[in-house]
């Protein structure tokens, strides 16, 4: 077994502070919105979705992969949000097994009435910390990270797990 490639003390500098600016500026963001709007992240999440699909539509397939969880966690996150009136789910025309999640007139209001606050605090606690030269390092940083996982997942035949499922009205009601 070969010794690990250990981050060295500027990479563990940069690492963690990566990680720690990421739980600093979304746990502030969550909790505020949590407070003025009842709104969890997890709902936000699945209402900026919702809200940015056609119809405020989307396959439950879609969802998933838009938010990147697990299918447990999503059904359950999609049945507390079913319970409060912000969304519906619908069988898939297509396959009687399949799902769409669907916002309601409900879900509508509490997206519109949330997405200021949100960008007026992603505006706060995270871009006026910033000048233009640190939001286009960002943006490369961004582009290039992303890149080198898009070529690791092409070179190594991974594929994502919720990206290797046909797109068929492929999720089943709960």
């Amino acid at each position: 077994m070969t010794d690990p490639n250990w981050l060295d003390e500027r990479e563990q500098r940069a690492w963690r502070g990566f990680l720690a600016v990421n739980a600093a500026v979304r746990g502030r963001i969550a909790r505020q919105l949590q407070q003025e709007t009842g709104l969890s992240s997890a709902d936000y999440a699945v209402l900026v979705s919702l809200s940015e699909a056609p119809g405020g539509r989307l396959r439950v397939f879609q969802l998933r992969v838009a938010a990147d969880w697990e299918k447990t966690r999503l059904t359950h996150q999609i049945t507390r949000m079913t319970s409060r009136g912000l969304v519906v789910r619908e069988p898939c025309p297509d396959d009687p097994r399949g799902a769409f999640v669907t916002l309601t007139e409900a879900g509508w209001e509490a997206i519109t009435a949330a997405a200021p606050l949100h960008v007026a605090h992603v505006r706060r606690w995270f871009f006026d910390a910033l000048d233009p030269r640190h939001v286009e390092a960002l943006l490369d940083l961004n582009d290039t990270v992303l890149a080198h996982l898009r070529e690791a997942d092409r070179t190594d035949g991974a594929a994502c797990p919720p990206c290797d499922v046909p797109p068929s009205c492929d999720d089943v009601l709960p």
